[in-house]
């Protein structure tokens, strides 16, 4: 893949999803010691980034294909996204959800229109049970990260950072499969070299920051984090994008993403879920510095604020 990809998957995408805003905040600059700049992707439609290489996906399968219907298994926010990008093309949808996914995640799914397959929550169960639906239905899947027309569509809320924001230093994004942060560091790159792309994820669930520092793709095992969209696990795929174009991954505590959310919720206004704040709590390790952009990724989140 490269930074090409990004750029059709713009074009295509571009009358069915929102060109999100840019949010800045001088209590935000001055809780992290940096310039930030955000990219509202909880604003995004279905409430998160993943309608970007949903949509793309969608829109790129053959008639023939569409209509034996697609599935995913997904946590929440892909299984929305592509219920609402299959209901807006016509295919019929079916997302495989952990019994554990948060209520709030599973009504937006039902809501556009999916049917939902319920299984233990952890990948394996997940991963089979899902190879049940495609050998009864003939649906094809769409992976939420394992797949290049998906890292490229999510790829495009970079592109759009770093025109609207000119000369950042460093793009930052949540890391649970590795699709964003894959397509995030080749659209940056192509655009500019010299732009650093960091990672971060959970300490619970941190198989990319091993991953890297050990140069070898190592599995995820017991994911155990409030941040349930950051659970997957890297694919080949990713990992051999992140290797190339991902500078470090930063891992972050269940403490320190409760005290972003806090700060988001309370303080900014912005009500994004724990994923998110994931990347929101890496703004304050040592080495992030200068003018930086990071990617709200989500915001389906309870009323009351319990996951």
């Amino acid at each position: 893949m490269t930074s090409s990809d990004v750029t059709a998957a713009a074009g295509r995408i571009a009358p069915h999803v929102i060109r999100t805003p840019v949010l800045r905040h001088d209590v935000l600059d001055d809780w992290a010691g940096c310039r930030v700049v955000a990219k509202a992707e909880h604003l995004q439609g279905a409430g998160a980034f993943k309608l970007r290489g949903a949509t793309n996906a969608v829109l790129l399968l053959d008639e023939v294909t569409a209509a034996r219907g697609v599935a995913a298994h997904s946590s929440g926010n892909h299984g929305a996204a592509l219920a609402l990008a299959g209901s807006r093309r016509g295919v019929p949808v079916t997302v495989v959800m952990p019994a554990d996914a948060p209520e709030v995640k599973k009504r937006a799914v039902a809501g556009y229109g999916a049917t939902i397959m319920e299984c233990a929550p952890w990948l394996a169960a997940r991963e089979s049970t899902l190879a049940e639906v495609v050998a009864t239905t003939g649906a094809t899947e769409i992976h939420p990260y394992d797949n290049p027309d998906v890292i490229a569509g999510a790829g495009t809320a970079a592109l759009e950072l770093v025109d609207q924001a000119p000369d950042l230093d460093v793009v930052m994004a949540p890391v649970g499969g590795g699709g964003l942060i894959s397509g995030t560091s080749l659209a940056s790159h192509g655009i500019d070299h010299r732009i650093r792309v960091i990672g971060a994820e959970p300490e619970r669930a941190d198989d990319a920051a091993r991953s890297l520092a050990a140069g070898t793709l190592i599995p995820q095992t017991a994911p155990d984090t409030m941040a349930d969209g950051l659970r997957t696990a890297l694919s080949a795929r990713t990992f051999s994008i992140i290797s190339a174009h991902v500078e470090r991954i930063i891992t972050i505590s269940e403490d320190e993403i409760v005290a972003a959310l806090r700060l988001c919720w309370d303080e900014l206004g912005w009500r994004i879920e724990p994923s998110a704040a994931v990347a929101i709590a890496a703004l304050r390790h040592p080495g992030v510095g200068g003018d930086v952009g990071v990617i709200l990724t989500g915001g389906n989140v309870p009323r009351d604020g319990r996951w």
